[in-house]
């Protein structure tokens, strides 16, 4: 029990030390990585592009996911925000289909397609984690 205890204890602060590190932080603060980003660009490619374009222009009723549209719709929301509405509505002929790691990839595709800069490390997959990152107004 003890060890259990122990254990629990060590996750718990692990994720505590990753949440407090993407605490504060933004889009403009390089969130995903390239290979995420290459990884979401496929998934998007094959869930998303028949809507949104391949271009993510969008596409009849289907919104833009880059651009000022994009920026006007999500600016100060966070990016968990952003994969909750992609998680539970996307795709829409079945809506809350995708696995939440690949929605989480597919906002890292979008966010480099919007300019926002590649850092180091993947874009988390926690929701915790997720609402600790605002979207920004890309910098001119």
């Amino acid at each position: 029990m003890r060890r259990l205890a122990i254990g629990l204890l060590a996750i718990t602060a692990a994720f505590a030390t990753e949440l407090s590190a993407l605490q504060g932080k933004t889009t403009a603060d390089g969130v995903y990585s390239d290979a995420q980003a290459k990884r979401g660009e496929a998934a998007y490619t094959q869930s998303c592009s028949s809507c949104h374009g391949p271009d993510l222009s969008g596409l009849d009723s289907a919104p833009s996911l880059s651009g000022s549209e994009f920026l006007t719709s999500w600016t100060d929301q966070t990016v968990d925000d952003l994969v909750e509405r992609v998680r539970t509505s996307m795709p829409a002929d079945a809506p809350g289909t995708l696995a939440r790691p690949m929605v989480v990839d597919i906002a890292s595709f979008i966010l480099s397609k919007n300019g926002f800069p590649a850092g180091a490390a993947d874009l988390p997959t926690e929701s915790d984690a997720l609402k600790a990152i605002k979207i920004v107004a890309a910098k001119k």
